[in-house]
């Protein structure tokens, strides 16, 4: 592990306190220290660098002029909080970022008490800042100051739209910042990024706001009778110069700015005069994401998370061994243009992740039947609904973490009218270092309990082919597909179409006393398991189940006539996925077998790689053979 030396400045802050006894004058330097010190352990140890590099200067301006933790600092999704972590306390542990039993990639509450709020998903800060500015008030805690910083592209996320309409309502104290880059991690979409935009590029009035401003004397240093007049001049600039009334001035946040984000001593002196202002604010920042490293400002998208670079040219460095197979994502994106060509009905949705979810091949194929709706989950899943009420085929393409936060709109608006969308579960099971957060091991158990919902888990990437094609002619209700962030395991995986019956999987291996049955990528694991274990004469069956909903009754009525042992291997929740399924049928057929299910257990899964995690979870190739050797040794 390499922990890389902090700038001279840099090296005395260990708390934010120890960063206020500096002059203002030295602040310029601790952002470059910062920035510097984000580049050199991020480029050997990886993680969210593009946004971090972006909100330094914000950063230190926050933690200078609030007294955290006292006053609260809330991040909205958390990709740009890397500079707070090394401000607060976790300097030298910063190399361990990401990394198993290390320190997590996201603000967590449980990390430090400068993590007012865990954060992982977006639009959720302005929410979770009001909820303490109410608290504060009712504790009569009227000192304390609340401050939620959202970017561009969270912002326009309908969760987050809710939390500031409250606010407005509320006249809470809070000071919502909006950091605006014009990118979240693809270029960000929508009527309310064009607002912004022209907001941000409108300089004469806001030059003009600001010099009626500074000419009445700020706000919290005149009478009210001299602020209304200020902001009725205000208000009639503004439908010369904008056309339009501010958006945010009409929910009741007072506005400052558009103003330069990379401009320290700025900020620093802005933020002293709004923090003696009450009510609802916002201050509208603009700044670049990954500025201060050329590439990274170059190649946003690619430096949002870029994995292993070189520090000095930015080249990125490919790992020793590289799989020679596709991911999952790329065989789906290119899947999904070989159907489109062939069916004028298939649509394609994501919420703001085109190149993650590799939909940008249909978007290069078909950009007007590809829909990037933003960071809004739950319309995405209602707008496909709707669109399958006209006879279209929308394949639904979300994280799965992610679907969580449109339940509601899959059993309302999808399965209880029983329209026919295809849901692509990106993502599915353990992710690795982004943690908690994102792990996607609850949706086999949240699909399955839908009524009329099929869920599936293909074991390669020709099962996904298969299993997309048979989901573009299904018609006869809701379907959910779910696949790994990995590589594949197949060379030649563009295979011509085979057919699927719903519900059926396949025995591919017969074996003695121990049936494995598992459901997903995962399988692979269990095929190596079963050579391993073959070759110290002990012979396993196994089956790829491929479907959870409806689960295939001939293979489990075979596997509990046949076999003592009955183990189930699912890379989701050990609660309500498949081991909970096959006992059930174990119970209401009254099998005797011994049922155990190896799946992710009932807790939280930390951060690591994927292989620290599999094996802490019992999913390893090592942890599932000692689990039937186990079992054999019982006999």
């Amino acid at each position: 592990m390499i922990n890389p030396k902090p700038g001279p400045l840099l090296a005395t802050i260990n708390t934010p306190d120890d960063l206020r006894k500096l002059d203002k004058s030295q602040l310029k330097q601790v952002c470059d220290e910062l920035r510097h010190f984000i580049l050199d352990v991020v480029s050997v140890h990886p993680g969210h660098l593009g946004s971090s590099l972006g909100a330094v200067e914000l950063t230190v301006a926050l933690h200078y002029v609030f007294n955290t933790p006292d006053d609260r600092l809330i991040w909205d999704v958390g990709h740009q909080a890397y500079g707070h972590k090394i401000l607060t306390g976790r300097r030298e542990q910063f190399y361990t970022n990401r990394q198993y039993k290390g320190i997590s990639g996201f603000p967590k509450r449980n990390e430090s008490v400068y993590d007012a709020f865990g954060v992982g998903h977006a639009s959720t800060s302005i929410s979770a800042a009001l909820g303490m500015a109410v608290a504060a008030r009712l504790s009569g805690e009227t000192h304390r100051k609340h401050i939620a910083v959202i970017g561009d592209g969270a912002i326009a996320g309908g969760m987050a739209l809710e939390g500031m309409n409250n606010a407005g309502a509320s006249n809470a104290d809070i000071l919502v910042v909006l950091n605006d880059n014009g990118i979240s991690i693809d270029k960000n979409v929508g009527a309310l990024k064009d607002y912004l935009v022209v907001i941000s590029a409108s300089k004469i009035y806001n030059n003009f706001k600001n010099a009626v401003w500074n000419m009445l004397g700020k706000a919290g240093k005149i009478g009210p009778k001299t602020q209304r007049l200020a902001q009725q001049i205000e208000g009639v600039v503004k439908g010369s110069f904008l056309r339009r009334s501010n958006l945010f001035e009409s929910m009741n946040f007072r506005y400052f700015g558009p103003v330069d984000g990379h401009d320290v001593e700025k900020l620093t002196r802005l933020l002293t005069d709004i923090r003696g202002i009450d009510g609802p604010k916002l201050l509208h920042v603009i700044t670049t994401k990954g500025k201060g490293f050329k590439r990274a400002e170059e190649q946003q998208t690619v430096f949002h998370a870029p994995g292993l670079f070189n520090r000095n040219t930015g080249d990125l460095i490919k790992p020793v061994v590289e799989s020679p197979f596709l991911s999952y994502q790329e065989v789906f994106g290119k899947t999904l243009v070989e159907l489109a060509q062939r069916d004028s009905r298939i649509v394609a949705i994501t919420p703001a992740m085109p190149t993650g979810s590799s939909l940008i091949y249909m978007q290069g194929a078909f950009p007007e039947r590809t829909f990037d709706v933003g960071i809004a989950e739950e319309h995405a899943v209602t707008f496909a609904a709707g669109l399958a009420t006209e006879g279209y085929v929308p394949f639904c393409t979300i994280y799965s973490t992610f679907l969580q936060r449109a339940y509601d709109q899959v059993i309302h608006d999808v399965a209880l009218q029983n329209l026919p969308v295809v849901f692509c579960i990106d993502r599915a099971g353990l992710v690795g270092e982004d943690g908690a957060t994102h792990h996607g091991v609850f949706d086999l158990a949240y699909m399955s309990l839908v009524p009329g919902m099929v869920v599936a888990a293909p074991m390669n990437e020709i099962a996904l082919r298969n299993l997309m094609n048979f989901a573009a002619g299904y018609g006869k209700g809701p379907l959910s597909i779910r696949y790994p962030r990995k590589k594949g395991v197949v060379d030649l995986w563009q295979t011509p179409f085979e057919h699927i019956e719903v519900g059926k999987g396949h025995w591919l291996h017969p074996g003695r006393q121990v049936a494995v049955l598992s459901i997903g990528d995962i399988g692979n694991t269990v095929g190596l398991v079963r050579e391993s274990l073959q070759a110290q004469n002990v012979f396993i069956g196994h089956a790829d189940m491929q479907f959870l909903q409806p689960v295939d009754t001939d293979i489990l009525h075979h596997a509990f006539q046949n076999y003592e042992y009955v183990i189930t291997v699912e890379d989701g929740s050990i609660k309500g996925g498949l081991g909970d399924a096959v006992k059930r049928f174990k119970n209401e057929h009254r099998y005797e077998s011994r049922v155990i299910a190896c799946g992710i257990p009932d807790r939280f899964i930390e951060h690591g790689t994927l292989a620290e995690l599999y094996d802490e979870c019992g999913l390893s190739e090592g942890k599932i053979k000692q689990t039937i050797l186990d079992l054999l040794a019982e006999a």
